[in-house]
């Protein structure tokens, strides 16, 4: 019996065998298998105190933090989460998701230049002073330069490291600058950012240059930095959204301490998801947008040249037929089905050599499909009290063997009755498929990534500042069933120099770094509307519609907005009232 205040994907895998749930590249996550517990996001109208006081009179561990506008991350046993479901407080529950990583030139192309002249015509110097810029990511190299003032301190307010478990304050920083070497300052502060994606876009966010003799300045180079560098205990060593729930939760909570606006930038996504903004991730951002004065910006990911997703239209009686190629070393594969619950098709699995596995009866709950080395976790999911939407969620996972079986796998969709007829498909993220793994005749709209799809967050695509074109991996929208516009706009994301981890700089691509370009510069119009006194409601939506009113248009569209390019290309100047 499916239990309705658990999403599809918790329900699917609560009822998966051990093994099936091991070897599958979603069902596992969140879930410790020693100590047999869960993390879990859960949507609650009141206190949890009483729930978790009778979980811990059963012996039982039981943990929960607490979160900003009425939700909350929980770790629990597996057996008490019936319990926690059937506790009149809590209205939804969802599993954590991975998430996937998604300057000079950038800032011209972006109409930056003339609003940091003093006693220009349009602004007074502005560098981002007195605004907060929160760069929650893989960490940051905190001993660059490009993070240091003039004197030599730090130029980063508050680094939290979740992997230790630790904040690091300003003061601490400075006396690990203070040693002889990169060596002894971490062994004061060993806070280090492996990857190097987060000290890039730190640097194009807020960077100064002063390794570069200011040539490689970022954006808002005298904002102060807030730091979250995203814990994980993912085997992957991706994030998940309940460290990314828990950064934005610290993240908000500093900037009203502090008393100061800050803007918040997230480079990274995954495509699990209907894509209309509904999951409890995507309206945990709404709420938090409206916490203070804050500006939530997210790339749109960088699935848009892929071949993760399908989509099209049922009409009259003729069955439609998906294509996925399965590359013939694909360790594990998730399908994701999204329909209107109002419409009735059957669904046939066809395998690479021919076998009909259906129809599908459409019965509420799991099942499983067996074909050759590979078995086939098959849930019908019903509509949350969130979304109209319905999905059926296929995991294809080895039987026999390391690989799926690879070839030509069908999905074929005969209408019954349809009202509206649109279906969506979408693999999990490129970065963890095989190139050779994706739908024949791929669908490039709707590929942004969850959760630039959040109604309040301002959502950026990436595009070729210095060809002025659109970057065709870049993420597109619109989203699924609402239309809403996103991306918004479009600001450059390609080559672009950005500091790098253990010094130096590289050159960067991708809307992870189309996203802190727009970051920056939200941090300019706070500092010249709220910092400087010209507008102190100058964050938020009102900060969005500024962007989108001093949008550039690129030449060769024939209507805007676009799913490339929203409503344009990001030109701060423009975007100034006149």
């Amino acid at each position: 019996m499916q239990n309705q205040k658990l999403e599809n994907l918790l329900n699917l895998a609560l009822g998966a065998a051990a093994g099936e749930r091991a070897e599958s590249g979603n069902l596992a996550v969140g879930f410790n298998d020693a100590e047999r517990t869960w993390e879990l996001i859960v949507k609650h109208s009141g206190p949890l105190d009483g729930m978790l006081a009778e979980l811990r009179g059963r012996s039982e561990k039981a943990e929960a933090t607490e979160l900003l506008n009425g939700y909350s991350i929980l770790n629990v046993p597996e057996s008490a989460i019936g319990q926690v479901s059937e506790y009149p407080q809590v209205e939804y529950v969802e599993k954590p998701k991975r998430l996937y990583f998604a300057v000079n030139r950038a800032a011209s192309a972006s109409c930056v230049p003339a609003v940091q002249v003093a006693g220009s015509a349009y602004a007074p110097n502005l560098s981002g002073r007195g605004v907060l810029v929160a760069v929650l990511d893989s960490g940051i190299d905190y001993y660059h330069e490009d993070f240091r003032n003039p004197d030599g301190s730090t130029r980063i307010a508050a680094l939290w490291d979740q992997t230790l478990g630790k904040v690091f304050t300003r003061e601490e920083i400075n006396a690990a600058l203070a040693s002889e070497s990169r060596l002894k300052a971490r062994q004061l502060v060993p806070s280090a950012d492996g990857s190097g994606h987060g000290t890039a876009v730190a640097g194009i966010a807020a960077g100064n240059g002063r390794e570069s003799g200011g040539q490689y300045r970022g954006i808002a180079y005298e904002s102060e930095l807030v730091v979250v560098k995203l814990g994980t205990a993912d085997p992957l060593g991706f994030p998940r959204t309940t460290e990314l729930m828990r950064a934005l939760d610290y993240a908000a909570r500093y900037a009203a301490a502090e008393t100061k606006p800050m803007a918040v930038n997230l480079s990274f996504g995954n495509t699990y998801g209907s894509h209309d903004g509904a999951s409890l991730l995507e309206t945990y951002i709404d709420g938090i947008a409206d916490y203070g004065r804050l500006e939530i910006v997210i790339g749109t990911g960088n699935e848009g040249g892929g071949s993760g997703h399908i989509s099209g239209t049922l009409t009259g009686r003729n069955p439609v037929e998906i294509e996925l190629s399965v590359s013939g070393y694909e360790t594990g594969l998730s399908v994701q089905l999204w329909k209107e619950y109002v419409d009735e098709m059957q669904i046939t699995l066809v395998t690479p050599s021919g076998q009909e596995l259906g129809p599908l009866p459409p019965v509420i709950g799991p099942r499983t499909l067996n074909y050759a080395g590979t078995r086939i976790l098959l849930y019908y999911g019903e509509p949350s009290p969130y979304s109209p939407a319905q999905e059926i969620y296929f995991d294809f996972i080895p039987r026999q063997g390391d690989y799926l079986a690879g070839g030509i796998w069908k999905f074929r969709l005969t209408p019954e009755r349809i009202v509206r007829g649109r279906y969506d498909f979408w693999l999990p993220s490129s970065a963890v498929l095989n190139r050779a793994t994706g739908f024949l005749g791929a669908t490039p709209d709707t590929t942004l990534t969850i959760p630039s799809t959040a109604r309040k967050a301002l959502s950026v695509g990436a595009y070729n500042g210095a060809y002025q074109t659109y970057a065709d991996f870049s993420g597109r929208g619109f989203t699924r069933l609402s239309g809403q516009v996103k991306p918004e706009l479009a600001a450059p994301g390609v080559n672009l120099m950005a500091p790098k981890a253990g010094g130096g700089y590289e050159p960067v691509t991708g809307t992870s770094f189309s996203a802190p370009v727009a970051c920056g510069s939200a941090a300019l119009l706070m500092q010249w509307g709220i910092v400087d006194g010209n507008d102190p409601f100058l964050y938020g939506e009102k900060l969005k519609a500024y962007f989108i009113r001093g949008a550039r248009q690129l030449p060769g569209y024939a209507s805007w907005p676009n799913p490339q390019l929203g409503w344009g290309v990001l030109c701060v100047r423009d975007s100034l009232p006149g």
